[in-house]
């Protein structure tokens, strides 16, 4: 349920806070496990966790203590060498996708702004250009600085908060005690990487030392590559190419660390880190011989970035009579930026150089964290969670340019030969200067019952947005003269309920309820972008906020041995914002005349009445005797257009993992089979269905006798040399021939790590 400016309702929640916190509120370590120290004094990290079954409430764990979980362990992490998002969908989350096109993650057919990403419990915002596409930010880190990835599908409102939607990507990155092994005042681990994917080679290192109670950690990393291979074989200009455009990159990650342990289980801390990465492509397929830009004419420009500095407080009672038992709380700055463009030489339109670069960040200061207690009445023992998410932030865009267009007539057109330029309009902003504000509060009581294996967990999440936009010199030079919009404010009660029944120690089930919560952001209330003789996109400042209901049964069953998990979802979504074209009535009912817009008119934002999307997940592994494990994994999913009855080409086709491991002690081997369907619908114009595929993985390891600590890792990817596509990234991609929009052929990654 949404109910708009409800201020006394922020207030009550603000109160709540404030008397929780002055309670004694402390937080709780970042540490999910403790690191283990082998017999050769070697240090083995944590594991990797998605979603995983934690019994307290911790940085980064949107969900934790919740049955619909799925683990990925540290070693399976290194062994496939897992670097990527993508990597991780590939290997052993099929249920998981990474949209490079438009640098999102997706789940469970829901991405961008739907899909939150979280570093140690801070939101990390999806940068959501609506009108140049200098959209991104998930990816904004190094897999080299993670101690643990959480991966929570589907919303567990009480806990993850606006915007997620279809789920959360969260995050934890290296804490010291990951390094340091029982026994030492200092750890660390060198690694370098080699995948022939894109040529790239990726040295990182990390380094932690403890002095009594106070912890330090350095890490950093930098990867330089090229482009991404392909299966096309045409290394031509323009329409007819199918070979992937030369491309170079340089990406970077810093991270530091200071922990600061008190007596009474407090620790206080500081993390600063900093992520750049940086791309310039010759695109080859904007090029002609005999066309406006000629070989070597166009060059396109791609930068990402993330700064973060971050006040961390952890507590872990030492008492069963302390006032909580946990908890955790991070008082952070945080900037993002996304930066698209291009720099060219004209021949024919407007000869000359032209150059664009269309900038997008956001700056955030807040406040994040949870605590939790358990105690008990009568026969019902309870896990009381309460957190909060207090942020302020400021987004700005701006497209910055030049050329040898002359200004404009006074009718707002351009002579002859300079007709083109109505299209190029920069050195203006397409959308307001915003500020917004944002306050989140939840609350949840795991409750079981006695010894009946029975458990139910009531929760309640509040949130309140508001987003300010500011007009500014940039955002009066648009060419479409725009006036400011309105203000946007929304709140949003998000009710869960689930039910666990432990039938026996091996066999739990489950089923869940849980309402979701995304307010639209700024590009899809306020951009404009075109101008007359052309086309025009428009925000629409009267959107509403996408809601959903979403329902979960599923069973997790045997153990680490002999088991595996299956669950069935159902999520009804009710104003899903999507685009569309105005006809001639709407265009005028908002003040445009369509027939000055022949280019291709006017699109806007709306909000869809009702989409749905259903599906199952399973997955089962069996280890054998002599080091042996079997493994399946499928994930598919439905969605569908209630209003109009098409399907949402955001939902991946169905995708299974298939994997046989070996472990010999000193070395191991793993072959796995990664299956998708083909692409729903059919082709158009703008959208490619992907045919299915079925390729090979094959991945080993080994550690030395001779060097204590060493490790190395190979792998050979997409071993029978296939032609297949990726649907998340390649859906809406067309214009080359298919080849131009294939996956990497057969490539190999080789990577040695060295912990101390």
């Amino acid at each position: 349920m949404v109910v708009r400016h409800s201020r006394s309702m922020l207030l009550a929640c603000t109160a709540t806070a404030v008397l929780c916190l002055s309670s004694g509120a402390h937080a709780q370590s970042a540490v999910a496990t403790t690191p283990t120290t082998a017999t050769d004094g070697s240090t083995t990290l944590n594991k990797i966790v998605v979603q995983g079954k934690v019994g307290r409430v911790q940085p980064g764990g949107a969900a934790a203590d919740t049955p619909l979980a799925t683990e990925t362990s540290k070693q399976t992490i290194d062994d496939k060498q897992i670097t990527s998002i993508e990597d991780l969908g590939r290997t052993t989350e099929p249920g998981v996708a990474f949209n490079r096109d438009k640098g999102t993650v997706n789940i469970r057919g829901l991405e961008g702004s739907r899909v939150l990403t979280t570093i140690d419990g801070i939101p990390v915002p999806y940068l959501a250009d609506a009108t140049r596409s200098a959209t991104g930010g998930a990816d904004t880190f190094d897999f080299q600085a993670l101690s643990a990835v959480d991966i929570l599908r589907g919303s567990d409102s009480s806990r993850a908060g606006a915007g997620a939607l279809g789920g959360v990507l969260a995050l934890r990155t290296l804490e010291p005690e990951d390094l340091i092994g029982e026994g030492k005042d200092w750890g660390g681990i060198a690694k370098f990487t080699y995948d022939s994917a894109d040529k790239s080679w990726a040295p990182s290192a990390a380094v932690a030392k403890k002095i009594e109670n106070t912890s330090v950690l350095f890490q950093g990393s930098y990867k330089k590559g090229h482009e991404r291979r392909n299966q096309g074989d045409v290394d031509a200009y323009g329409v007819t190419r199918t070979e992937p455009n030369p491309s170079d990159y340089d990406q970077h990650s810093l991270m530091f660390k200071l922990r600061q342990k008190l007596e009474g289980g407090h620790t206080f801390g500081l993390t600063a880190e900093s992520f750049r990465k940086d791309r310039t492509t010759d695109s080859k397929i904007n090029q002609a011989l005999t066309g406006n830009y000629r070989p070597g004419d166009y060059d396109t420009k791609n930068a990402t970035g993330r700064d973060r500095v971050s006040l961390d407080y952890a507590f872990e009672s030492e008492s069963a009579d302390s006032l909580l038992d946990n908890a955790w709380a991070s008082l952070y700055w945080q900037k993002q930026s996304r930066a698209t463009g291009y720099d060219g030489y004209r021949t024919t339109s407007v000869i000359g150089p032209i150059g664009r670069l269309n900038d997008y960040n956001e700056r955030t200061v807040g406040i994040i964290g949870a605590m939790d207690k358990e105690f008990a009445t009568g026969n019902v023992d309870h896990k009381l969670t309460f957190g909060f998410d207090l942020a302020t932030s400021m987004s700005e865009q701006y497209s910055s340019g030049y050329d040898n267009c002359p200004a404009p007539l006074a009718s707002g057109s351009y002579p002859a030969p300079f007709t083109a330029c109505a299209n190029l309009h920069t050195n203006q902003a397409d959308t307001p200067k915003v500020d917004s504000k944002r306050v989140g509060f939840y609350v949840d009581d795991k409750m079981s019952i006695g010894d009946s294996g029975f458990s139910l967990t009531p929760g309640i999440r509040f949130d309140w947005l508001e987003h300010s936009p500011t007009m500014t010199q940039a955002f009066d030079d648009n060419t479409s003269n725009p006036a400011l919009p309105d203000g946007f404010s929304d709140t949003a009660i998000s009710p869960k309920l689930r039910a666990v029944y432990e039938a026996a120690p091996n066999l739990e089930f489950y089923a869940q309820w849980a309402m979701g919560f995304r307010a639209p952001n700024a590009g899809e209330l306020y951009s404009v972008f075109g101008g007359p003789g052309t086309y025009l996109r428009l925000g629409n400042s009267d959107l509403e906020s996408e809601t959903s209901n979403g329902f979960e049964v599923g069973a997790n069953l045997g153990d680490e041995d002999f088991g595996g998990r299956v669950n069935l979802f159902y999520n009804k979504y009710k104003n899903f914002i999507d685009t569309r074209q105005l006809n001639a009535a709407e265009a005028a009912e908002i003040g445009y005349n369509l027939a000055n817009y022949r280019q291709g008119g006017i699109s806007t934002f709306v909000n869809l009445d009702r989409a749905r999307i259903f599906g199952a997940e399973f997955s089962a592994h069996k280890k054998f005797d002599y080091g042996i494990t079997l493994r399946a994994g499928v994930a598919y999913a439905n969605g569908k257009n209630m209003d109009d009855g098409t399907f949402l080409q955001s939902v991946a086709p169905l995708k299974s993992i298939v994997g046989i491991d070996y472990d010999a002690g000193q070395w191991g081997a793993s072959v796995d089979w990664i299956a998708s369907a083909a692409g729903r619908g059919e082709s158009t114009s703008t959208y490619f269905k992907t045919p299915g595929y079925g390729i090979v993985d094959l991945t080993a390891w080994y550690e030395p006798e001779q060097v204590k600590g060493l490790k190395i890792n190979a792998g050979v990817y997409n071993l029978f040399d296939k032609t297949y596509y990726d649907y998340a990234s390649v859906r809406n991609t067309v214009g080359q021939p298919q080849s131009y929009y294939s996956e990497p052929g057969r490539t190999f990654k080789i990577s040695l790590t060295q912990k101390f």
